[in-house]
């Protein structure tokens, strides 16, 4: 049997504080736990290294204002470079699946990124799914967030693919933040119901959440059909984590991804340091390498702490079977937003940057192609707290757009540097894997 591929990256020098829930001691200890316990000298788990990832893998997903040297640590392009090492060594076969152990996260950040939000200011999964895509050739795939965190920047990311499965169960975003992931957010005109919102009520516990698991999450994937499955894998659900208030335990974690399977998994939140992520990430990786974990436990465990309410599991049926349904019609849905009669589809949002206290407006148009996916223009402006405001022209042309779109959108890019209006215009050109930058007070075109 091929061992279960590991990879740690503590970012001993990127922290928001020293005393932040988010520093480097969410991994440490871990670390510690798995040496202490001796899983990392079994044959059944494999230890790999970080790299650094590069500009270029960063602009497949992300327009970083103004470039992502100047807008994007050092930490964060080594923990997106390790979801890639886990990339290369299950695409290869070198390992039957993989744990990338990383921070800083990622499942927070969005398409264009001004700062950090969420802890987040590139996204790991999403910087791994285009690499997959581009490297190997794979193009269809399943994210499952298991944060406690609604993952809205990955949500917004593939939003318009109907290619990436998006499916997140959280804390209901009406108690806790960002505020979203809700079960009408089931993805854009032409991808509709690939996105499916599981809101739970805060104390659901190891039942409710294998419930859904069972019920909604396995059967939709058996559907779906992905050629891969990653699992976001926040373990903030803990009955623990301080910034939450679920009640999931480390032997449910490991129960969950027994029964996901997931061919990658890549640690985002979670948050109680020393007394739930040593045990989950341990029980994570036996249930991954398929060493018994039967006697995994938290020492403060209390069986009788968590019982399920028999109201919770009623909403928990209905919700089941809502989003169930609404997987099953998305097909119906996109037909019919296609033979709408408009060019394309236009929405606009604010968004809050949490960590930098940043505000972004935006507005961003579809085009509403007959033959493919369509391609994304968007514009964004952002103001500072001190006072700073900019804006940015940005053009997503995916690589699974016709020929018609990949046309428009280069020559979209073409016009809007001869126009005034925006600091910096982007084109993201996957077809071609071309990432420009035209900075419009100096002239100048950089080529990623």
């Amino acid at each position: 049997m091929k061992p279960t591929g590991v990879i740690f990256f503590p970012a001993f020098d990127w922290a928001i504080s020293p005393t932040h829930p988010e520093r480097e001691e969410r991994l440490l200890y871990t670390r510690d736990q798995l040496f202490e316990e001796g899983i990392m000298d079994m044959p059944e788990v494999r230890e790999y290294h970080p790299r650094l990832a590069t500009a270029r893998d960063v602009s497949r997903v992300h327009f970083c204002v103004p470039d992502v040297e100047s807008r994007v640590t050092e930490a964060h392009m080594v923990s997106a470079g390790c979801a890639m090492v886990m990339a290369d060594a299950f695409a290869q076969k070198e390992v039957k699946n993989a744990f990338a152990i990383i921070r800083p996260p990622g499942h927070h950040a969005m398409t264009v990124v001004h700062g950090n939000r969420g802890f987040c200011d590139i996204n790991n999964e999403a910087v791994m799914v285009e690499y997959l895509r581009r490297t190997y050739g794979i193009r269809r795939l399943a994210i499952v967030d298991t944060d406690v965190h609604h993952g809205d920047g990955s949500q917004e990311i593939f939003w318009h693919d109907p290619d990436v499965l998006f499916i997140s169960f959280h804390q209901d975003g009406r108690t806790l933040y960002p505020g979203s992931g809700f079960t009408n957010e089931l993805g854009g005109p032409l991808a509709h119901g690939t996105t499916i919102n599981i809101p739970m009520a805060p104390k659901t516990t190891d039942e409710g959440i294998h419930y859904i698991m069972d019920n909604l999450v396995l059967p939709i994937l058996d559907e779906f059909k992905p050629e891969m499955v990653i699992n976001s894998a926040g373990q903030d659900n803990h009955y623990s984590d301080p910034l939450a208030n679920m009640s999931f335990t480390a032997k449910g974690y490991a129960i969950l991804n027994q029964k996901l399977k997931p061919d990658i998994a890549v640690l985002e939140g979670g948050y109680s340091v020393e007394t739930a992520l040593p045990y989950i990430n341990m029980g994570i990786i036996m249930a991954m390498a398929g060493i018994d974990f039967s006697n995994l436990r938290e020492p403060d465990y209390d069986p009788s702490r968590f019982k399920e309410s028999a109201k919770n599991m009623d909403y928990i049926r209905s919700l089941v079977q809502h989003q169930l349904a609404n997987f099953r019609g998305r097909e119906e849905v996109v037909e019919a937003n296609r033979k709408q009669d408009r060019e394309f589809y236009g929405t606009s949002r604010s968004i809050f940057y949490d960590t930098e206290y940043l505000q972004e407006e935006q507005r961003l148009d579809l085009r509403m192609c007959p033959d493919c996916c369509g391609y994304r223009r968007i514009s964004s402006s952002c103001a500072h707290r001190s006072g700073r405001q900019y804006s940015v022209y940005c053009i997503c042309l995916p690589a699974a757009c016709c020929p018609a779109c990949a046309e428009r959108a280069r020559g979209d890019y073409e016009d809007m540097k001869k126009k005034a209006g925006h600091d910096h215009v982007y084109l993201q050109d996957r077809i071609n894997d071309d990432y420009r930058t035209f900075e419009t007070k100096t002239g100048q075109e950089t080529v990623v």
